[in-house]
């Protein structure tokens, strides 16, 4: 029996419709947990979750072409996290941080002609490389990062997902910026894109993908944020 949640326009009782899809909004919140500091409450991302789940039901149309539960997943990520944003809790050296980043790694790409390499990244830096690991640590749990971040401004938090079944990303509705972003995964180094397929794709989380991997959560925590950061420079074209 296909257990796959359909939705049709008939429409269920306000309970029956909670009960039906709590389930969906129960798992975005905890992945997106899995990057928010301690002081974030799963509990506030659930109603704040349901919150985007009525207002998906309100606003849904199935002529469109997308399912219910994409369309709602898109809605109940957004209401999450306009509720972390309101909170603004991340500090100003995270953004400060994330773009000294991404020019290091911009300027080593250009200067070497190759992705360069964590220890590369810190010398360039002038920081340790227990120093540049940390400021990775804090940019990606410091920050919701995703996807179609990349094609958008430098400081914004916005939503990530499934694009569809053969890419780990939604929300990315340019076709141009979706081969880009397709073409530049595949020149990631072979670890760091399949940290991005193992989250995005499968939606593990931190701790899950590293024992797959075999590393620390820390360290996969590291190579999400590098790979996030080397998709920046590859498509910062988009980002103009």
């Amino acid at each position: 029996m296909n257990k796959t949640l359909t939705y049709s326009r008939y429409q269920p009782s306000p309970q029956a419709f909670i009960e039906r899809y709590s389930t969906l909004v129960k798992r975005i919140a905890h992945h997106l947990m899995a990057r928010l500091p301690p002081s974030v409450l799963v509990e506030d991302l659930i109603q704040s979750g349901m919150i985007g789940l009525l207002e998906a039901q309100q606003n849904y149309d199935p002529t469109k072409g997308a399912s219910f539960e994409t369309f709602a997943g898109i809605r109940i990520r957004g209401a999450m996290l306009d509720d972390i944003r309101r909170g603004d809790w991340v500090p100003r050296s995270v953004y400060k941080n994330n773009r000294r980043i991404s020019d290091a790694i911009s300027q080593l790409e250009h200067r070497l002609g190759r992705d360069p390499t964590d220890i590369e990244i810190a010398q360039f830096l002038e920081m340790p490389l227990d120093q540049y690991h940390q400021a990775l640590n804090d940019v990606n749990c410091g920050r919701i990062v995703g996807i179609d971040d990349l094609a958008g401004g430098e400081d914004t938090m916005v939503n990530c997902g499934d694009i569809n079944q053969n890419l780990p990303f939604q929300g990315v509705v340019d076709d141009s910026f979706r081969h880009s972003l397709a073409a530049a995964i595949k020149t990631l180094p072979e670890r760091e894109a399949l940290v991005l397929s193992l989250y995005y794709d499968e939606e593990m989380n931190l701790k899950e993908i590293g024992a797959v991997i075999g590393v620390s959560e820390s360290r996969i925590c590291q190579i999400h944020s590098q790979a996030m950061q080397r998709l920046r420079v590859k498509l910062q074209a988009w980002a103009a």
